[in-house]
């Protein structure tokens, strides 16, 4: 026999009974995206990983070690996005939807890091990624963050916290970081091997350190939120008064600085303490110069990502995921005649009850056997046709969730009687 090709690491497969959570939930974040006026853009997987070098930052992890970089046959060095952001930046800068213009924006689809794979951290993961170009105040800020919490609401998920920063202006936070460097140097028998190479190019990400032998060395770490530039101290100030008067709970957490170079001024997280080590399920914030820095205009942008499988899994936890897809009706045919009429039948009925899953027996077998399968699909009743239903112009109905008694229906009115039986489907 020969031998099957396994999986690569890290990239999983979603099977078709596990499909139904990410279905709520992508149904979920798109409904409501809409409720909020933000569209959908679709990007390429693939960039020039010079995008990813000017945007994230060649200092950080990402670009470092974790990026599938290759060269492509015409010579060009490639890179399966690792983010979506800098995509949708390039995207709007490319065909002129910044220019004098405002955009509210969203996307979704895989993502690709090359990481130690482990539960909720995967080499291919998939993101939902929000975007809006053109609002320099705080309150798309807030807008943002309220969309979000909607979409946990709706959801059912309870018990997510807000984890909410400012990184300052680049003027504010190079001043910042100065002082932070000397405050490092001064301890630097304390810092492990990454934050020693950190130390010079990116320190901020020193504070995201999750070595415990790092934690009180990072303490004592002056606090970026004590050294805002004033116009940033008062955006910040603004966004949690309007967080506050629209009833979000959140935790002002002054060492999250994220992990992308790109970040300014207002930049926050949704934790959950039920995923373990991998605890933040959805994560942005404010870039207000990287569309200047990828070649556009300067125009301020701000953002936010969602971990889908981070987010499924939650879902699983607490048993929110829903019923798997199943047939409302299955049709069981027994007989030439049966099954050369079977697949008019069917559509027939999808025409007539749009919205209701028909399901058909494909394949032969016995009533037996196709009584089974009807029962497996999960479907309610079981439509069964043989040569003399077909002759007499009749199909029997057998409930298949209730104890009720088989009833024989005239072919011309089993559309309108399974509209009855199955309720809510198939009518606005």
């Amino acid at each position: 026999m020969t031998e099957s090709i396994p999986p690569i690491r890290g990239m999983n497969d979603v099977l078709p009974g596990e499909s139904g959570a990410w279905q709520r939930l992508e149904a979920v974040a798109r409904e409501t995206f809409a409720e909020y006026g933000y569209r959908e853009i679709r990007l390429p997987v693939l960039e020039r990983t010079e995008l990813f070098k000017r945007s994230i930052g060649e200092m950080t992890d990402i670009v470092e070690k974790e990026m599938y970089t290759f060269e492509d046959r015409g010579g060009d060095s490639v890179t399966l996005r690792p983010e979506a952001t800098a995509g949708i930046v390039r995207a709007c800068i490319s065909n002129g939807l910044l220019h004098n213009q405002r955009q509210k924006v969203w996307c979704a689809g895989p993502m690709f890091r090359y990481e130690r794979p482990q539960k909720g951290r995967y080499r291919q993961f998939h993101q939902i990624d929000v975007e809006a170009f053109g609002f320099p105040g705080p309150d798309v800020d807030a807008e943002l963050i309220l969309m979000s919490a909607r979409i946990w609401r709706k959801l059912g998920l309870e018990g997510l916290k807000l984890n909410l920063n400012s990184l300052g202006t680049p003027q504010s936070r190079r001043a910042y970081r100065e002082m932070l460097v000397e405050y490092f140097r001064a301890r630097l028998d304390a810092l492990d091997e990454d934050s020693r190479r950190r130390l010079e190019g990116n320190p901020l990400r020193i504070l995201d350190s999750k070595n415990p032998a790092m934690r009180e060395v990072i303490a004592g770490a002056p606090l970026l939120t004590d050294h805002l530039d004033p116009e940033s101290a008062e955006h910040f100030a603004r966004l949690r008064g309007e967080l506050d008067a629209s009833g979000v709970a959140y935790v002002v957490n002054p060492r999250l600085v994220r992990g992308l170079d790109y970040y300014s001024r207002t930049v926050f997280e949704w934790v959950t303490s039920d995923l373990g080590s991998q605890d933040a399920v959805c994560s942005g914030g404010r870039y207000d110069g990287l569309v200047a820095q990828l070649g556009g205009e300067a125009v301020p942008g701000i953002g936010w990502a969602l971990g889908e499988e981070r987010i499924v899994e939650l879902l699983r936890l607490k048993q929110l995921a829903g019923e798997e897809l199943a047939a409302d009706v299955f049709i069981v045919l027994g007989g030439a005649a049966a099954e050369a009429a079977g697949l008019g039948i069917a559509e027939g009925l999808r025409d007539a009850l749009p919205g209701v899953r028909v399901e058909m027996n494909c394949g032969g077998g016995s009533f037996k056997s196709q009584l089974k399968r009807a029962d497996r699909s999960g479907a309610r009743y079981a439509v069964i046709l043989g040569d003399e239903e077909i002759a007499q112009g009749v199909a029997a109905l057998k409930p298949l969730r209730e104890d009720a008694a088989q009833g024989v229906v005239p072919l011309a009115g089993l559309a309108t009687e399974l509209a009855r039986l199955v309720p809510g489907r198939g009518r606005d």
